[in-house]
């Protein structure tokens, strides 16, 4: 079983869209996609002359922001790449976190930081992905979430729900579809890195931006998947950037 991570550089776009499909046919096994679409939330925000900051690559989100964001990520997104799995002949079915309270969360507050209405995954109805997984359906997952106090609806970084699916569901793989080939050091592809190394990359300056809560997400998630692996369509198969323990490495 495999979770895969699409971001959403390029969601919008029908011809990556359609290699996407093609390239998933080739996995041939059952998985779990979770999906972005922070360059459609900008644009929306922009449009409803909402402002929003980055921090650590995470998009703090009021409540004004939190409904388009949910707009964007559960209807427009969601429902786009679920219609278009279901034309290529895979048989995708749409849901976000808030779905039977799929995903539960507390307010995330990085070195206290309030970042509003930001989560953190603490629970996944595993149960509700098996039962989908069982009809051999493909699940294509909104990361927008549910707070488990006020129920209210949060904003989660696709990056972490797809590692808090990936670990819920003990997955084979965890790969997150990029729209670069892999980790990037000085302009190549770097075919592993270990969580040392990353940190150390991020220090100096040479991930960043978006990059961090990528591959942070993956050094999190080798404590319970067996791979994780940071990659664009063209490398689906086997490409891309493996991410590994110092221990493993060792």
């Amino acid at each position: 079983m495999f979770v895969l991570k699409i971001g959403g550089n390029e969601i919008d776009q029908p011809a990556f869209l359609d290699s996407f499909s093609r390239a998933l046919r080739t996995l041939n096994r059952p998985g779990v996609i979770v999906h972005g679409g922070g360059k459609e939330i900008a644009a929306a925000l922009g449009q409803a002359k909402l402002q929003f900051e980055m921090v650590d690559g995470i998009r703090a989100t009021d409540r004004e922001a939190m409904v388009v964001v949910e707009q964007v990520l559960s209807g427009t997104i969601n429902k786009r790449l679920t219609r278009l799995l279901n034309a290529a002949g895979l048989p995708a079915i749409g849901i976000s976190g808030v779905d039977l309270d799929l995903l539960r969360t507390v307010p995330l507050r990085p070195q206290e930081r309030d970042l509003g209405r930001v989560g953190e995954i603490v629970a996944v109805r595993v149960e509700v992905l098996h039962s989908l997984l069982a009809q051999n359906w493909l699940p294509v997952v909104s990361p927008v979430s549910v707070d488990q106090t006020d129920h209210a609806p949060t904003n989660v970084n696709a990056d972490h729900a797809a590692l808090a699916i990936a670990a819920a569901l003990q997955a084979d793989e965890l790969i997150f579809i990029s729209n670069v080939p892999g980790v990037l050091l000085k302009g190549a592809v770097v075919p592993q890195l270990t969580a040392g190394e990353i940190e150390h990359e991020i220090a100096q300056g040479t991930i960043v931006g978006g990059m961090i809560p990528k591959v942070r997400a993956a050094m999190g998630a080798l404590a319970s998947v067996r791979s994780v692996r940071i990659t664009n369509i063209a490398g689906l198969q086997d490409g891309g950037t493996r991410i590994t323990s110092d221990q493993e490495q060792a």
